[in-house]
């Protein structure tokens, strides 16, 4: 029986390479060498640990132009395929065109490389095909079928022939004609992707995928398998498909499917990892999903958070995480009439809507809004990574904090709380962390979002590593093959398939959805005639973990709970050798990129590209910003905190006191009279500025404050102090919310020069979070 292999941070792996060339000194990008010492000590000291941790891959979003050519035009319609411009041969980075075929070989070429012996399963986020970017040459069945067959080819080479190492593929919105489009199955599109895959699917999952392109692998057989979700059934942009809430839509019977499985792990001890492409993105300006998807599945995440270890998922380019919230979760959304009410709605955005893909501005914007939403975090946040309870607390605890799983998802609630409190019942004591689901922070559930290979920035892996202790020693993917019965789903084929079942969903009705406990308190509730009979859903709604169990490997770190990743990218700039300036490179927010060099010349006539070689760009195990222990859901949501947060300023224009868990944080403000660290020389060694032109142009600007205000004597008053106080702070920084401009830059990969990250680290209101905020506009957050 063959061990499973030791974890090692994969910065060794590069250092052990024959030529890993670190990037010179760009503004474009941080110095990379230091990292990767770090990382080599860091994977030196794991070595000789007693945890030990294994890896995973994500790479995503490949897009492979087979059109693509080297120095052609990244303009719009163009797409690096002709005319001459300044397209690399690896790639045009940062603009729009897609990958040119030299990327997937030299990616995968290098992960054979450095990678090999490292990685337990590799998870594939589809998208394994061109976009439609030019009109001379529209995409067509056979093209975007041979993409997917290369992709499909190169990992089965790389990791199942060579490695012996499962690989669990999904398809994007990309992968079909047209894109966005799959309608139900079976049909066309999945018997092709069922021959395509034959490699990747295992044989008893088979039927499943052909029914509705979904399966899943288990890669540590009899412990953890990863669920490959067909995510186009809950994409808001498919327009062959209406909702999760009638039993004949494929989503509907997506989410049945997992349900039935899921049951199954938790009753056998298993886990689950979840993986698709589109995530489930939801704020005012992007909506991935259709909402009673999103509903069903946020339900799905909170019923099942003993199970299930993390999300993993692609399509967005961009590095970044988000955060469902279960308070959120609304039966109402879940029906069919809501869905027919806003199906006039959807289908009218769906005909409005062009373009899935978003640039810089709209991403931005995008990840204001999370920040939005994290802001409102509870403050207690910033206690859970210090609260570590020891196992007489936790009983305490846990009685004191009582989380009633069917009164929390109930509507009403907050009505029967009130109702309860009139009655005079004796008062129970309030947990303070009730807010955030205890102190596992279980009212929220975590979807990690890898940017892509593509080169809308630079081309990015993304390996992630997990908790195995205990299971050094396990049967792995490897040996089952040889002996299929060592897996958990040998011999339970019919069961595992649901073929029967699978045909029984379209034919229930709305009476067969209840499960045994939700009969019982039923009952219950008739006994003391209490309640007013609601509607019942038209699913059954899936049991929650018992009162006794423990927290999921999300929430409580032990064996399977996800520990840390390290981010690698590929810096074109420096690879593709084509630039002989040192920009500071421009990404525009046009809606169509062009990138970084357009209107530049290569500087030899012919390309010179140096080795490809992939670099460590940040890695959470020794990131002195993030500062995560693990990846569990309560220092996610203590990040999204950090980031959220933001310094308030008293009236009188001086700033409130930051209280001791934020001085505990390590700094993530830089005061307003403080000085820069060494970190932060990067971000700030051009900020002394503020000349006497400055002090000209803020007269303007006070002119134009004064018509704000309505009365004129107090606008000249407060004109006059701000005269005096422009004068005073001519040369001083205000607060930095340090941790959200690492963040915004770490979303863009490390493309964006510092000064034109500072306008997209700028909320829609004019207020400035990071760099130097100018006297006029600080003047008018003083006064809000």
């Amino acid at each position: 029986m063959t061990a499973l292999s030791r974890a090692l941070i994969l910065a060794t792996a590069l250092l052990g390479a024959s030529s890993a060339v670190p990037s010179p000194t760009q503004k474009v990008i941080a110095p990379t060498a230091e990292r990767i010492e770090t990382n080599a000590k860091h994977s030196n000291k794991l070595r000789g640990s007693d945890e030990i941790d294994l890896i995973l891959q994500t790479p995503t979003d490949f897009h492979p132009d087979t059109f693509y050519k080297a120095h052609t035009s990244t303009k719009e319609s163009i797409a690096c395929h002709r005319k001459s411009g300044a397209a690399g041969v690896y790639g045009a980075e940062t603009s729009d065109c897609d990958s040119p075929i030299s990327l997937v070989n030299a990616t995968f070429d290098w992960i054979a490389d450095n990678l090999q012996d490292q990685l337990d399963f590799v998870i594939w986020t589809g998208d394994s095909a061109r976009h439609d970017s030019d009109e001379k040459i529209p995409r067509t069945k056979s093209q975007v079928i041979g993409t997917n067959k290369l992709l499909a080819h190169k990992f089965a080479e790389t990791f199942v022939h060579g490695m012996k190492i499962p690989v669990i593929p999904t398809f994007g919105n990309n992968d079909i004609l047209p894109h966005n489009i799959l309608l139900p199955g079976p049909n066309n599109w999945l018997d092709t992707f069922t021959k395509i895959w034959k490699k990747f699917i295992p044989e008893v999952q088979r039927h499943s995928f052909d029914h509705g392109g979904w399966f899943y692998v288990e890669v540590i057989p009899q412990k953890l398998a990863v669920f490959s979700l067909n995510t186009l059934y809950f994409f808001d942009r498919n327009a062959g498909i209406d909702d999760c809430t009638r039993h004949s839509e494929p989503g509907f019977q997506q989410m049945e499917w997992l349900r039935i499985h899921l049951d199954m792990f938790r009753e056998n001890g298993m886990k689950a990892i979840f993986m698709g492409h589109v995530p489930p993105a939801r704020t005012d300006s992007k909506q991935n999903w259709d909402e009673t998807c999103w509903q069903k599945y946020t339900l799905w995440l909170r019923q099942y958070r003993d199970v299930i270890v993390g999300a993993v998922y692609g399509h967005m380019n961009i590095d970044h995480f988000m955060l469902q919230d279960t308070k959120e979760i609304n039966f109402k959304k879940m029906t069919v009439d809501w869905a027919k009410t806003h199906a006039i709605e959807k289908r009218s955005h769906q005909a409005s809507w062009e373009d899935e893909e978003f640039g810089i501005a709209s991403a931005s914007d995008y990840l204001h809004e999370l920040r939005t939403h994290w802001a409102k975090l509870p403050n207690l946040v910033s206690k859970l990574p210090a609260l570590e309870v020891e196992d007489d607390d936790e009983v305490e605890l846990d009685e004191e904090y009582d989380y009633d799983e069917d009164e929390d998802l109930e509507a009403e609630s907050s009505k029967k709380k009130k109702k309860d409190g009139k009655k005079g019942k004796k008062k129970k004591k309030k947990n303070p962390l009730e807010k955030l689901g205890g102190k596992w922070a279980e009212r929220y559930q975590l979807s990690m979002i890898g940017p892509s290979i593509v080169p809308n920035y630079f081309p990015t892996i993304r390996v992630i590593e997990y908790n195995i202790t205990g299971l050094e020693d396990h049967v792995t993917w490897a040996d089952a093959l040889d002996n299929p019965d060592l897996f958990s789903d040998a011999g339970a084929a019919d069961l595992f398939n649901l073929n029967d079942e699978e045909e029984d969903i379209l034919e229930l009705d709305a009476g067969g959805y209840e499960t045994e406990s939700k009969k019982k308190k039923k009952k219950k509730k008739k006994k003391k005639g209490g309640k007013k009979k609601k509607q019942k859903p038209n699913f059954e709604v899936p049991d929650a973990p018992s009162k006794s169990s423990p927290p999921g490997p999300a929430y409580s770190p032990q064996p399977l709970t996800f520990t840390g990743y390290t981010q690698y990218y590929a810096n074109l700039t420096w690879l593709n050798n084509d630039m002989t300036e040192k920009d500071e490179a421009h990404v525009g927010p046009e809606r169509w990129r062009e990138g970084m060099h357009e209107g530049k010349s290569p500087k030899h006539n012919k390309p010179n590209p140096r080795d490809f070689e992939f670099e460590v760009e940040y890695s959470t195990f020794d990131d002195e910003r993030y500062k995560l222990k693990d990846l569990t859901v309560k220092n996610m949501v203590h990040l999204a905190y950090r980031i959220g947060k933001n310094k308030k300023k008293s009236k009188k224009g001086k700033s409130k006191a930051i209280n001791e868990a934020e001085w505990m944080d390590g700094g993530d403000f830089e005061v307003e009279l403080g000085e820069w660290d060494d970190e932060d020389e990067d971000w700030d060694d051009d900020e002394e500025e503020e000349d006497s032109d400055d002090e000209s142009e803020s007269e303007d600007d006070e002119s134009e404050d004064d018509e704000v205000e309505t009365d004129k004597k107090k606008g000249k008053k407060k004109g006059g102090k701000d005269k005096k106080k422009k004068k005073k702070k001519q040369h001083k920084k205000h607060a930095k919310n340090k941790v959200w401009m690492e963040f915004l830059r770490r979303a863009f990969v490390s493309t964006i020069p510092r000064d034109e990250l500072k306008k997209y680290a700028v909320d829609e209101g004019g207020v400035y979070i990071v760099g130097d905020v100018e006297e006029q506009e600080q003047v008018v957050l003083d006064e809000l």
